[in-house]
């Protein structure tokens, strides 16, 4: 009787635990879309298996918003989910909107492409100490959209990202704002000559954004707001700001990566470390090249928007073109894919174009993509995950994936129905762990197993292991209890 009595009570255990488990729950915002439910599949499971508090996802066909869903969690400690209209950090995606406000301002016969950079804003002089690099000169517009400014972070630094060296040499509390890096900069030597090669550079972006400002006389986000983003009515997008303390309504929170080391805050008077999202960079300061805020709702919006898939049209015929044509040699010269005036883009086997961008910093990890075939889709997530560049080419290739399996498209419009201002209320959610059996069964019945479909079944098989230990205890408990009865009372009375 005893040992039935403890037989029972870790029975009750482990069915409390199994109960508990299960009910660990993931919640899933917005609208249902059953349709579309492959993309809230293959993103839960990303989500995750890459340990991803929160995320949001939004997808256009044909000028209609289709889907808006946020996944998990805004603030784990406060357990707020994620909505569709969250704000979230979008990284260097803030790119296509520089330069997007650039080619307008081209569009309408306000700057030339091929202008000068550093004449347009020479009254941002050298420091006095500074030996000036004459190529800084032939660098031009074009070029920093491009990314063939003359810097290369691999080469030599990021002076987006190195405050106190700036602030120490120019003089002035750190973290220093835009002008004074460009002040910096107009003391250090090029990389290499201008126009010769492609390195990414954020600073070019920075050059990009007071540009901006001398030719209009606005502030970058005031002009961007009112002059591309207002038209394509958008509201709520904004420069966001370095602490918690200052994020504007409805922003998620930003986690690094577990694991992670806290860092030296950029700024005076603030705790010596703190988390990287939260002080080890100057947020405001990155303006033009990876400073905005957004929801997904957003972004999608605005992909659309530039060239009219949702009309209006923000940019006219030839300058979409101009936008995604491939740069002059020596640039990208024998490659199927190449980065034009603020996008990325790639060619089809057919010749037709996919265009898009990703994002990246600590907290935060962001994709924004405009295909070919009339389609736009964007995933925000709140935190970076170690493995930063596997997990953003999986959800990259998850949502190309997502979006192969739905066989028949939905004809609403949630453009009509909601704003990028108004919270969808529909809440539902998943089990967490996500559905394992769906993700072994797409594995084993693939007629070739990828490397990432290997790791899918790794992934999930792995997940399988505690469950299956569980279940081992469970049938030798149960079965001794069983022996035990049996040894007690005659087999017809079982």
């Amino acid at each position: 009787m005893r040992s039935v009595f403890i037989s029972a009570i870790l029975i009750s255990f482990l069915v409390f635990a199994a109960g508990s488990a299960a009910a660990e729950e993931f919640p899933v915002t917005g609208i249902p879309v059953p349709r579309m439910q492959s993309f809230d599949r293959i993103i839960t499971e990303l989500m995750m298996r890459y340990e991803v508090p929160g995320g949001a996802v939004a997808v256009v066909k044909d000028g209609r918003l289709i889907l808006a869903h946020g996944y998990g969690w805004a603030d784990m400690d406060l357990k707020q989910p994620v909505q569709p209209d969250s704000l979230f950090r979008i990284c260097s995606i803030s790119k296509p909107v520089t330069a997007v406000t650039i080619l307008k301002l081209v569009e309408d016969g306000r700057l030339d492409l091929d202008a000068k950079a550093f004449r347009i804003i020479e009254h941002l002089k050298p420091p006095a100490w500074a030996s000036v690099d004459p190529r800084i000169h032939n660098v031009t517009v074009r070029d920093l959209l491009q990314h063939s400014g003359g810097w290369s972070r691999a080469r030599s630094f990021d002076p987006m990202f190195v405050s106190e060296r700036v602030a120490n040499a120019m003089g002035v509390d750190p973290p220093p704002e835009p002008e004074a890096i460009i002040r910096y900069m107009l003391g250090q030597r090029l990389d290499f000559d201008p126009g010769t090669a492609y390195e990414y550079s954020n600073f070019g972006y920075c050059v990009l954004g007071r540009i901006i400002e001398k030719i209009t006389g606005q502030k970058y986000e005031k002009h961007a707001r009112d002059e591309i983003l207002a038209p394509m009515g958008i509201a709520s997008m904004q420069i966001g700001h370095t602490f918690l303390k200052d994020q504007a309504e409805k922003e998620v929170h930003y986690y690094d990566h577990p694991g992670a080391i806290l860092v030296r805050s950029v700024f005076l008077n603030t705790p010596d470390l703190v988390p990287s999202p939260y002080g080890g960079w100057y947020q405001e300061a990155l303006d033009s090249h990876g400073g905005w805020i957004a929801s997904a709702i957003d972004l999608v919006r605005f992909a659309a928007s530039v060239d009219g898939l949702r009309p209006p049209a923000l940019l006219n015929p030839q300058t979409v073109r101009l936008m995604l044509s491939r740069p002059s040699p020596p640039l990208w010269v024998g490659s199927s894919y190449y980065y034009g005036l603020g996008w990325e883009v790639r060619s089809t086997r057919a010749g037709d174009l996919n265009w898009g961008h990703t994002g990246s910093l600590p907290g935060s990890s962001t994709i924004l993509v405009r295909t070919y075939h009339g389609m736009a889709w964007t995933a925000l997530f709140n935190t970076r995950p170690k493995e930063e560049i596997r997990f953003i080419n999986e959800v990259d290739r998850g949502l190309w994936q997502a979006a192969s399996e739905v066989t028949s498209w939905p004809t609403h419009d949630l453009f009509l129905t909601t704003s990028s201002t108004a919270t969808q209320t529909s809440l539902r959610t998943v089990s967490s762990p996500p559905p394992v059996a769906t993700s072994l069964t797409t594995v084993l019945s693939s007629p070739q197993t990828t490397s990432s479909s290997y790791q899918q079944f790794t992934a999930a098989y792995t997940n399988l292991i505690p469950l299956l230990a569980a279940g081992c205890i469970l049938a030798s408990v149960v079965g001794v209890a069983i022996v035990r009865r049996k040894r007690a009372r005659p087999i017809e009375r079982l």
